[in-house]
């Protein structure tokens, strides 16, 4: 392998580090009776494909073959919430759609786990248009009100 080709590889594996380390994770937090808080997450253990999604929305029979295993879809007041037996954590989706129609899966089981507290700031700061960036430990936090609730970005802090 040529020096040029090993410089690009090396620039290539670089960015793609860059980029992973600052990839945003996005909540959807949802009040609650009570004043608790549902959060849930853009990346779970349960995947399904844009198309599974879009059937199951459409149907309400039980245990409907994904490649998550079988999977029922119930309406809420939220919209369709999708129930998957076989996950060992990730039980539960909801199907959220954007203002073009696609689709967006908000998981119940993530990997981002935040105190009350942390979610009442991020709650608190939220606007229509978006928030004030506030920081929450090693991350930074932009929040915004949305339809089905608080959605919040969060990306780590840089280090100076």
């Amino acid at each position: 392998m040529g020096e040029p080709v090993r410089l690009f590889l090396f620039f290539a594996t670089l960015m793609a580090m860059t980029s992973a380390g600052a990839a945003d994770n996005v909540l959807l937090i949802q009040m609650q009776p009570g004043g608790r808080y549902l959060v849930w997450h853009t990346e779970g253990e349960s995947q399904l494909t844009d198309d599974e999604a879009m059937a199951l929305e459409v149907t309400a029979k039980p245990g409907v073959p994904t490649s998550a295993g079988p999977a029922r879809a119930y309406e809420t007041s939220d919209g369709v919430t999708i129930s998957l037996s076989a996950a060992k954590n990730d039980k539960t989706l909801l199907i959220d759609r954007d203002s073009c129609g696609h689709i967006r899966l908000w998981h119940a089981a993530g990997t981002t786990n935040l105190s009350d507290d942390e979610i009442t700031d991020i709650v608190m700061s939220a606007l229509s248009e978006g928030g004030k960036r506030i920081t929450l430990g090693s991350r930074h936090v932009k929040a915004f009100i949305t339809r089905l609730g608080v959605t919040a970005t969060l990306w780590n802090v840089p280090a100076k």
